[in-house]
Parts: structure tokens; sequence; C-alpha cells
């Protein structure tokens, strides 16, 4: 029939899913278009016609990675009754997950691309915003804990998220680079360690119904 699109035969978010392991092991420069084509079962011309071009595809892949692995030590630091307990419970998360033999080693926004060719450029900012999306993340969680009485008010929350941000960042690395679990655990409890000296303990928790009106949400500051 004129004018109906010659059907897909592959499925879309399993061939991104597969995409997304290529560049997690070999970074976007490294992933050639051979290895990406073969690893979703596709031929190029049907990579470009799904996905437009590698950098649109590697976006997509990044998106799908932070919806999927991306997921678990979120809710970790999320859910944690405090905002120490969410974060030691995302990065003891992370200490398991980047050491999983069934998957590349580390994080795939951290170790993706860093350096390369000038016409990469775009890519590199990306995934600084994606990083920097993080650290922003875990102030947010910070300041969660000062609006519920966790946190002392006194706290500077930008130095502490972007120093648990070289720790997340360190973690990934050291992971690629052979490190263990045994080995990413103990960089967590120094992290907690160092937690404890920058964020003293308040003296007393001030509980959600005897707030005063005038805290303000996550995020601002």
């Amino acid at each position: 029939m004129a004018g109906r699109g010659r059907p897909r035969t592959f499925d879309r978010t399993v061939a991104l899913g597969r995409a997304m392991e290529v560049f997690w092991q070999h970074g976007y420069e490294g992933a050639s278009m051979t290895e990406l084509t073969a690893a979703m079962g596709i031929a190029s011309p049907s990579l470009y016609a799904a996905f437009g071009s590698k950098e649109a595809l590697f976006r997509e892949a990044v998106a799908h990675y932070n919806e999927t692995e991306g997921a678990a030590p979120q809710a970790a630091l999320e859910e944690g009754d405090t905002a120490r307990a969410g974060i030691e419970a995302m990065l003891r998360h992370n200490a398991r997950s980047h050491v999983d033999p069934s998957r590349p080693l580390g994080c795939m926004v951290v170790l993706a691309a860093t350096t390369g060719p000038a016409g990469n450029d775009e890519v590199r900012r990306f995934l600084a915003e994606c990083r920097n999306n993080d650290i922003t993340g875990l102030r947010v969680r910070i300041e969660r804990g000062v609006a519920d009485g966790d946190v002392p008010p006194t706290v500077d929350t930008r130095m502490v998220a972007r120093f648990l941000g070289a720790v997340q960042q360190g973690m990934s690395i050291q992971a690629r680079d052979g490190a263990s679990r045994e080995a990413l655990d103990e960089i967590v409890t120094c992290a907690m360690t160092a937690w404890d000296q920058l964020v003293p303990r308040p003296t007393t928790r001030q509980s959600p119904d005897r707030r005063g009106s005038s805290a303000g949400s996550p995020g601002q500051g």
C-alpha cells in the first residue's frame, strides 16, 4: 500500500539495551558502528533510520541507562530514613553493581567519554551535564535532610555534595581498574566517616509536624 513505511524487524528497546552495553564497555569514541550494529542485530541503514546518528543513539542509551541501571541506586538514595542512610545505601549499592560480572564494570556516565577529538565536544559536554545533575541530586537529598531535621542547617550542602560526587566517580574508575567489591566497600566506609565529620548529628531532630513554615524545599539554596 502506497505511503506505508516498512515495519521495523527488531525490538527497539532490546536493541537500545545492547547498544548501551557497547557504549558502556568501550566508551563513545571506542564503540564502532560495526560493534554497535552487530550487538543490536541490525544493519547500519536500520540504525540510522531508527536513531538518526551515533550521537543520538548514544544519548538515548544514556537515558536508558539512567532509567534501568540508575533506578535502584536512586531509590536507595531517596528512600533512606535520613540523608546519611540514603547516601550510604546508594554508595553500598554502587560498590556491588560496579563490579557485577554480568555487566560492564563501573558507571557508564562516568566512563563513556572524558577526552577525545574536538568533534566529540558535544558528547563530553552532555556527559558532564549528566554528572553535574547527579551532584545536584545529592545536594537536593542533603537539603531534604536539612528540612527533615537530620542534617544541621549550617552544613555547606554544595561542598558535601561535590565531595560525594567525587567519591562516586572515583569508585567507578577504580572498579574499571579492577578493584574488588571489598575495596569499594572500604571506600564507602571512609566516605561515611568523612560524612560524620562534615555533617555532625543535630542535637535534636525536628519532627515533620513541628517544622517551621519557612523551611525551604529540596533543591533551593
